[in-house]
């Protein structure tokens, strides 16, 4: 096992995260918490114990840019990618920049592609150096 995932989120774009943030207010009365700033501004909303939905800045693309995403709890999210690569996973997207945390994404056997996520304060590597 790679990783233990603590919770999964469907992460979406939006053009307007105001306007989709008063959308889902309206119809299904979401109060997303509005987490960052500028380009790292993000919505944000619990719907169950271990599940989450979040729209980032960014342009729709429906049907291809909805990304199911694993929140790893501890970090190691470059040892995860890296060990993705060695079980023959397509790497669509290296460690990088994520609102408040780092995000990769790969392609799962059936050609899905899903990402993984932690938070800025873990490491990214729990693999301890040796000289």
């Amino acid at each position: 096992m790679l990783a233990q995932p603590s919770e999964t989120c469907l992460v979406f774009h939006s053009r307007d995260l105001d306007r989709t943030a008063r959308f889902y207010r309206d119809v299904f009365g979401f109060d997303f918490e509005h987490r960052g700033s500028g380009a790292s501004r993000l919505l944000f909303l619990r719907l169950g114990p271990v599940f989450s939905i979040s729209f980032m800045a960014g342009t729709p693309q429906p049907g291809t840019s909805l990304l199911v995403t694993f929140t790893l709890p501890d970090g190691g999210i470059a040892d995860v990618v890296d060990g993705l690569a060695r079980l023959g996973a397509t790497i669509v997207a290296p460690v990088g920049d994520a609102p408040a945390g780092k995000g990769a994404a790969f392609r799962d056997p059936d050609d899905h592609i899903l990402g993984l996520y932690q938070a800025a304060d873990k490491p990214l590597t729990l693999q301890e150096n040796t000289p």
